[in-house]
């Protein structure tokens, strides 16, 4: 057991437990994601119901990641709120296992919701094993496990939905949230460096101008991305006549190009090219997807557009991350991550919301067409910013 405990010790050994752990962890919270919307429209459950459901689970987001963030840069402690959102995970997909009611995935979107509110600790407490030069390979590398994590769960469910239904991947996505608990028992923190600052000294860090520009960029994204490709964009697919297997493989196919895109990133080729091109060129890609997804014929053709939404995950999410916190002092990293990311979590709350509401009452193509028009403000924002700050490119 000594042997064993020195060895997770190691600064390489804690970067592999810890990614090993986020792939883990969103596994778990994303396997069943893909057949959500479906199943909830074939137990009768109205579009504006089936947005609130996804809505809610960025709801538990925004609420909760300032606190957080604020809580473990004071205390300077972050194992203790990466084992509460692990439990939150499991919590949440045993009562969708036990109970497939829509008011039940409705709590269950809290509690994951709850969950992923700690990923903010995930992050920083990888970030504090790398340089502030190496930030950006930092998040390349940890948002590519949380993307790699949601892969493996997308496989999962792909073959295995169609034979045992959305209850047995709820089942297995609380079995893995179990094992994942365990191994962050093992998460050794580093010594805390310099003096914990009080909460008012730490708020300071959410007037940073970089910060809230690249969290709206954020909140765009992930708004568009998890009203579309997390949700509706199945439900299109459905409505073209796509099996299971089909959705698994139009989930597959987006997640699979964050991962890779994620790992590019990660290159010094990437790195020659400066995010003030970087992102306005996925801006636009994002809202091509946007205006073609509910017009295209075929699910095949659906599959091959995933390409421009997986895009958006792997490198517009991985550059404004790391362009937010460039140049955030150290002790502040926990609070402005949870500002970054509650900021971002209003995307995912109201984005899916109104599209559910929009696509009751006016189609789902004018639903789309609306997130579409956000993406093109997102482009003309960064545009402005650039303008105004050339120094900043």
């Amino acid at each position: 057991m000594e042997k064993r405990t020195s060895v997770f010790n190691t600064s390489q050994a804690q970067k592999r437990l810890i990614l090993l752990i986020v792939t883990m962890f969103w596994f778990s919270q994303y396997v069943f994601i893909p057949y959500q919307a479906p199943y909830l429209h074939s137990i009768g459950t109205v579009p504006s119901l089936v947005g609130m459901v996804v809505g809610a689970y960025g709801l538990s987001q925004m609420l909760l990641r300032i606190p957080a963030g604020l809580t473990a840069d004071h205390l300077g402690r972050y194992k203790v709120f990466i084992l509460l959102g692990i439990v939150s995970s499991g919590i949440a997909s045993l009562l969708r296992a036990s109970f497939p009611s829509a008011k039940n995935f409705l709590i269950a979107s809290l509690l994951s919701g709850l969950a992923a509110a700690m990923w903010i600790l995930f992050m920083v407490l990888f970030f504090t094993y790398f340089s502030s030069n190496g930030l950006q390979k930092a998040t390349g590398w940890i948002v590519g496990a949380n993307n790699l994590g949601i892969l493996i769960g997308f496989l999962t469910g792909t073959f295995l939905y169609d034979r045992f239904g959305i209850r047995f991947l709820c089942l297995l996505a609380a079995i893995v949230s179990a094992v994942a608990f365990f191994l962050a028992t093992l998460i050794r923190e580093p010594p805390q460096k310099g003096r914990t600052l009080p909460l008012r000294e730490l708020a300071t860090v959410f007037q940073d101008r970089r910060l809230l520009v690249f969290a709206f960029i954020a909140l765009i994204q992930q708004g568009i991305q998890i009203s579309t490709s997390m949700s509706f964009t199945t439900q299109i697919a459905e409505n073209l006549g796509a099996s299971g297997f089909q959705i698994g493989v139009c989930s597959i196919i987006y997640i699979l190009t964050a991962v890779l895109s994620s790992c590019f990133v990660t290159t010094k080729i990437f790195c020659k090219i400066k995010a003030s091109i970087w992102i306005p060129a996925i801006l636009a890609c994002l809202t091509v997807y946007c205006i073609l997804i509910p017009n295209l014929p075929t699910v095949q053709w659906i599959d091959a557009f995933q390409v421009l939404s997986g895009l958006s995950t792997g490198i517009l999410f991985s550059v404004c991350t790391s362009e937010a916190m460039k140049y955030v002092p150290a002790e502040k990293h926990s609070s402005a991550m949870g500002f970054f990311q509650a900021v971002y979590a209003l995307g995912m709350t109201v984005f899916p919301i109104l599209t559910g509401i929009i696509s009751g009452r006016h189609g789902i193509k004018c639903a789309f067409y609306c997130l579409a028009a956000l993406a093109v403000t997102g482009i003309v924002g960064m545009a402005a910013y650039y303008r105004l700050h050339p120094a900043e490119k």
